[in-house]
């Protein structure tokens, strides 16, 4: 990684804890700047006492679209450049598909997808209008590969996956990088405060659904992978010519996805004269 990538300026949401702390301390110590977003303004005071100037905190509700505006606008006008948008702010939640209320499900995509969504937008005027900066989504191999009792989390994922990947194809042409980080399983906080669950308990679905819920907390404090090695991983691709559109963090992730991506190419192979059969046939 190069001096001029490691004095960049990052605006990183959700910097109070997990991959998104590890991930604004990585750049601060290397040298950068970083505008961090919390729900409390006071958030990750030791990097605040450490790094002082380097770092600015903006309380900032992902489901307020004005604040999200206004937020951009604050952190344009302290640090002059934004050179690396990550959205990294967000939260889990399990239980069957039936359990899930649709209030529960409206609100987990108002924060996992439409305030990323709605970083992206106000971020985007001034990249292209410079023709340079990088956007960073951190979602998940749950994203890529389905588990059952994930799925309403998995589709925020698989929603931020599709805008990702399109996106950059959309930038590219105007000199700007998006790449979709999907972790496996991080030792962070993710399995504690930030799982929700549904609101229903139905035991029908006690030997699918409700197993996702009972491995991540059974196994909170076990995660395999080390946020601190992920964000060293993140930060190496910022300012690579070409980096991936799709970066999967750790070994659980490669198979996951690897397994998922086995399972569509025999149902694309054992199905695929089905799956000709509907073309229009030249009739002269």
């Amino acid at each position: 990684m190069s001096d001029r990538a490691m004095k960049k300026t990052w605006f990183i949401t959700g910097v109070s804890g997990g991959l998104g702390y590890a991930l604004a301390e990585a750049v601060l110590s290397a040298g950068g700047r970083v505008v961090g977003t919390s729900r409390q303004r006071t958030a990750a005071p030791d990097l605040q006492e450490r790094y002082g100037a380097c770092l600015r905190v903006i309380a900032l509700d992902l489901t307020d679209e004005k604040a999200i505006r206004a937020a951009v606008r604050e952190a344009e006008g302290w640090a002059g450049t934004l050179d690396v948008v990550v959205n990294n702010a967000g939260y889990g939640l399990t239980g069957a598909i039936e359990e899930t209320s649709l209030r529960q499900v409206r609100d987990i995509f108002d924060v996992n997808v439409l305030g990323p969504l709605a970083v992206i937008k106000a971020v985007l005027p001034a990249m292209r209008a410079r023709r340079s900066g990088h956007i960073v989504n951190i979602t998940s191999v749950s994203g890529l590969a389905v588990w059952a009792g994930t799925g309403i989390y998995g589709a925020t994922k698989f929603a931020m996956e599709c805008i990702g990947r399109t996106l950059a194809m959309e930038v590219e042409p105007l000199g700007i990088k998006v790449i979709n980080v999907a972790p496996g399983g991080l030792k962070t906080g993710f399995a504690g405060g930030a799982l929700e669950d549904s609101i229903e308990n139905m035991t029908d679905y006690a030997e699918t659904a409700h197993q996702a819920r009972a491995i991540l907390t059974g196994h909170r404090g076990e995660e395999p992978n080390d946020p601190v090695l992920a964000a060293q991983v993140i930060m190496t691709f910022i300012g690579a010519a070409d980096p991936p559109r799709c970066l999967l963090l750790g070994e659980d992730a490669f198979r996951y996805a690897q397994r998922e991506i086995a399972m569509l190419k025999k149902d694309f192979s054992h199905w695929r004269s089905m799956i000709l059969s509907v073309g229009i046939k030249n009739k002269d």
